[in-house]
């Protein structure tokens, strides 16, 4: 991961650089830092920019940007790097552009931690006033007066940038008004959305459980509403063979009824019959009976 955090002074980029580094193994390369680093290891670069300094002069940009090519090559920032102070203005991330398509390298990032200048105002005031409480003496350089011109200095210079990563959709902005594990937790989000984190070795496994868990969670509901929806289906399949079964008896019922009645018909026809039978016999007797006493 290589990434460059921008912000006013008083927005928390050395707390979120340091937090980072920490949780990441990455480096934070302060270009004050390294400026002290090559001059005390008398690297060439670190020579020229002694020389410089001894005179009085500002350190230009490509002796910074030489000693950034340096440090980088170093085994510690393999992993990826913070830029802290660098580059802080447009030719100098051109610059930093430029170094970086020659090493083969890209930028994954750059977080704007975007706060209100009045309330960095406000709280400056305040620290001063609780230290001058404790009978402390303010540092020179933590006074309103300072930060001041520290912002102005800023908003022409550094600003710029914003609109120059924003072109390249590098930037990303942050809300630096929140708290500090607000803040931390943001960055990292959005830095591994990006693909620009990977987890730390310690944390996968317990992530790997957590999908797991969730891939169990869901396997368990998604069987209890496949188990519902098949005895729901099954329960509508049932439901007209009952209906059949509850006509079949229904009609063996009527069946029944009917051959009872067929049958008490029967026996009322065939007693009928053997009336009618009764009475020809008796008619054709009387009739007999008649034409004998007629002969008497």
């Amino acid at each position: 991961m290589r990434l460059i955090l921008l912000g006013p002074p008083g927005s928390g980029k050395g707390t979120q650089a340091q937090r980072l580094v920490h949780r990441h193994g990455i480096v934070q390369l302060s270009t004050g830092e390294m400026l002290r680093a090559a001059v005390a290891a008398g690297t060439p670069v670190g020579l020229q920019a002694k020389e410089i300094m001894a005179n009085g002069g500002l350190v230009p940009d490509e002796v910074v940007v030489g000693i950034i090519a340096d440090r980088i090559e170093e085994p510690d920032a393999k992993k990826g790097f913070i830029l802290d102070g660098f580059p802080r203005t447009v030719p100098q991330a051109e610059a930093l552009d430029e170094l970086l398509r020659k090493k083969h390298l890209k930028l994954d990032a750059v977080v704007e931690l975007r706060v209100n200048e009045s309330a960095l105002l406000a709280r400056v005031e305040k620290r001063a006033e609780e230290t001058r409480a404790r009978g402390e003496e303010v540092r020179l350089d933590d006074t309103p007066e300072v930060l001041t011109k520290r912002l102005a200095q800023y908003r022409s210079l550094t600003e710029p940038l914003i609109h120059y990563y924003s072109e390249r959709r590098k930037l990303l902005t942050v809300d630096g008004m929140m708290t500090i594990e607000h803040v931390t937790r943001e960055i990292n989000r959005i830095l591994t959305a990006l693909g620009a984190l990977e987890p730390k070795e310690h944390e996968e496994p317990k992530r790997a459980a957590k999908r797991a868990s969730t891939a169990s969670k869901a396997a368990k509901k998604t069987a209890k509403k496949t188990t519902k929806k098949a005895a729901k289906s099954a329960k509508k399949a049932a439901k007209p063979a009952r209906k059949a079964t509850k006509g079949a008896s229904k009609a063996v019922v009527k069946a029944r009824g009917t051959k009872k009645a067929a049958k008490k018909a029967g026996r009322k026809a065939a007693s009928a019959a053997n009336a009618r039978k009764g009475a020809k016999t008796a008619k054709k007797a009387a009739k007999k009976l008649t034409k004998k006493r007629a002969k008497r």
